[in-house]
Order: C-alpha cells, then sequence, then structure tokens
C-alpha cells in the first residue's frame, strides 16, 4: 500500500478486476473516494469513512482509511478516539452531527434518520449533505465489496 506500512492483502473469495464490479468501483473510487475533490472538508470526510469501516467493520479499510487519515492530517489520537465519539469533546458539533449521520445510513437506524438529517442541516449545505451521503454509501458499498471479495490482511 502506497505510502504507509507494507500490509498486503489477498483475495480469498475472488479477484475484483475480473468481475462486473471493476469499472463501476474504479467510477465510485474517483468521484466519491479518498482522492476525490469534494466541497466539504477533506479530514471530515476522511473521519467517515474511518468510521464506516470501523461499523462494517472491514480489514482492508480500517487498515487503507487510518493510513490516509495520519497522511492528511489527522491526530493519531483523534482517529483512535473515533470509535467514541459520543463519549467525546474532541469532536465539533458539525463533527458530530456527520458522525450521527453517518450511523444512520450505514446501520439502518430508519426511526431515527430524519432527526439526524435535521441536525445534520443545521451545519450543512443541502450539497454538503449530499456528498456526505455519497461518501458513505460509496464506502458502505466498498466494505461489503472487499467483504464479498474477502480481503484479509496477510503478515
Amino acid at each position: 500500500m502506497p505510502g504507509g506500512e507494507n500490509v498486503r492483502f489477498d483475495n480469498t473469495r475472488f479477484d475484483p478486476d475480473l468481475t462486473p464490479f471493476h469499472e463501476l468501483a474504479k467510477d465510485m473510487a474517483a468521484q466519491f473516494g479518498y482522492s476525490a475533490e469534494l466541497s466539504i472538508d477533506r479530514k471530515l470526510l476522511q473521519l467517515l469513512r474511518l468510521r464506516v469501516a470501523q461499523l462494517n467493520p472491514c480489514s482492508y479499510c480500517r487498515i487503507l482509511h487510518a493510513r490516509i487519515a495520519a497522511e492528511i492530517g489527522i491526530s493519531s489520537a483523534l482517529a483512535a478516539h473515533l470509535i467514541c465519539w459520543r463519549e467525546s469533546t474532541m469532536f465539533s458539533s458539525a463533527q458530530r452531527a456527520a458522525l450521527a449521520y453517518c450511523e444512520g445510513l450505514t446501520l439502518f437506524r430508519h426511526q431515527q434518520f430524519s432527526a439526524v438529517h435535521d441536525e445534520l442541516r443545521l451545519y450543512f449545505t443541502e450539497r454538503e449533505v449530499a456528498e456526505i451521503a455519497a461518501v458513505v454509501t460509496n464506502m458502505n458499498v466498498w466494505t461489503r465489496l472487499k467483504l464479498a471479495q474477502g480481503a484479509v490482511p496477510v503478515t
């Protein structure tokens, strides 16, 4: 993996390059992946990606997005503390609203989703909410794709 520890992954179920997902996955990564140029703060979007990886859980995505978080200046303490963001004072109100929205989309908490969306709108424009939804949805697809592939870290 570029720029970080040398972790190799074996796909124990199928090769993603030989599947119909390949072209779609490339398009999704370009539009909403960690290298995409979006209007929202890059660090916030990276925290959301990492949170989705924690919730699903996806070894590949957790390792990749923890590394990217460090590369773009997210402190290791903040990244490590992400799992208990609700009990933390390290996150701003806007970040907390985005994390709650992220969890709502990922964990399918539809009963509470309207309130979570309304809270998010206090801090973000409609376009920004759409970008957050796209990034979280994209990450959920990737974590499930990596699960389907059987992407496991190898020491």
